[in-house]
């Protein structure tokens, strides 16, 4: 058995019968969307059995470029983005395809594939591809990639290479993948990725300004995050020791100054009582014919006092 397509009013059917020298003898057709998940991976197969990348350098710059952007569109559920994914764009023909290192396609909602079969995707075609080079990647394969991404559809093509550092940017213009030239500093159009080329290395910034990270380094950053915010527990819980501390020592003081006000009070009081008390004996003594001095004496007053205090308001 074997597996042919049929196009017919530009649908691509699935074709069992015998090869006879080339020819074709059909004995049933079926419309694609008819295929089972696995009828459909016998015609465009998932993998090609080549590894993901060549070499650490070339797989770590999928990682985080893949990774980076996946946290760049973590709220938006239409960006779907895979890394060496097949991607095949014509309905029928599962020999015309391609697995870009990364690519995007916007207007496509999130989810697990076992390969980008456009033709299933409303026809959009991932707009934005990123390829890495190893030092397997000829002139001739790169060509070829080249061309199919102009003929299909990308949108932005970004060719990195990590070994010799350099970075080419191809934009489509007049309905061609064009170079661009650019200088230290590159934003993408679709993405708003920042590329920022230098001697050493190419740095990529989210479009809020945040560094590309690899995991090893968002690793550090949360042991790091977790180290500071259990220092900054601490040093609240210091401060609210702190506070507690303050708290009952204005406490202490409060209920001393209550104490010291009902000593006033209770102070007042007995003055008030002891001169209540004077203002009735002076008069007990006046009363009796008693001079002033006499009574001052009595009193334990001088007589100014006893004028001044007393006799005054009598």
């Amino acid at each position: 058995m074997f597996f042919i397509f049929l196009l017919k009013t530009k649908k691509a059917y699935y074709c069992a019968g015998k090869n006879q020298q080339n020819n074709v003898n059909c004995v049933k057709s079926y419309p694609m969307h008819t295929l089972s998940a696995e009828e459909l991976r016998l015609i465009y197969p998932e993998s090609d059995g080549k590894p993901m990348a060549e070499n650490t350098l070339q797989f770590e710059w999928i990682a985080l470029i893949k990774l980076n952007l996946e946290a760049c569109f973590a709220q938006q559920p239409d960006v779907f983005i895979a890394a060496d994914l097949f991607w095949y764009p014509v309905e029928g023909d599962g020999g015309i395809r391609v697995a870009p290192d990364v690519m995007v396609a916007l207007g496509r909602p999130k989810g697990h594939r076992g390969s980008y079969m456009q033709f299933f995707e409303d026809n959009v075609a991932p707009q934005v591809i990123f390829e890495i080079l190893s030092p397997g990647n000829t002139r001739a394969e790169m060509a070829k990639k080249l061309k199919f991404y102009t003929t299909y559809g990308a949108q932005e093509y970004y060719v990195y290479d990590p070994d010799h550092n350099k970075l080419e940017i191809y934009t489509r213009h007049n309905g061609q993948l064009q170079p661009h030239k650019y200088q230290e500093v590159w934003i993408s159009p679709l993405l708003h990725i920042k590329f920022e080329w230098t001697t050493e290395t190419l740095l990529l910034s989210r479009p809020n300004g945040e560094p590309f990270l690899s995991y090893l380094e968002l690793v550090e950053y949360h042991e790091q995050a977790i180290e500071e915010l259990n220092e900054s527990r601490q040093l609240l819980k210091q401060e609210q020791l702190k506070v507690k501390v303050a708290k009952q020592k204005v406490e202490q003081e409060q209920e001393n100054v209550k104490r010291e006000q009902e000593n006033v009070k209770q102070e007042q009081e007995r003055v008030k009582q002891e001169q209540a008390r004077v203002k009735n004996s002076i008069q007990a003594f006046k009363a009796m014919g008693l001079p002033h001095e006499q009574i001052a004496n009595i009193l334990g007053l001088t007589l100014a006092e006893l004028e001044a205090s007393y006799l005054s308001h009598l």
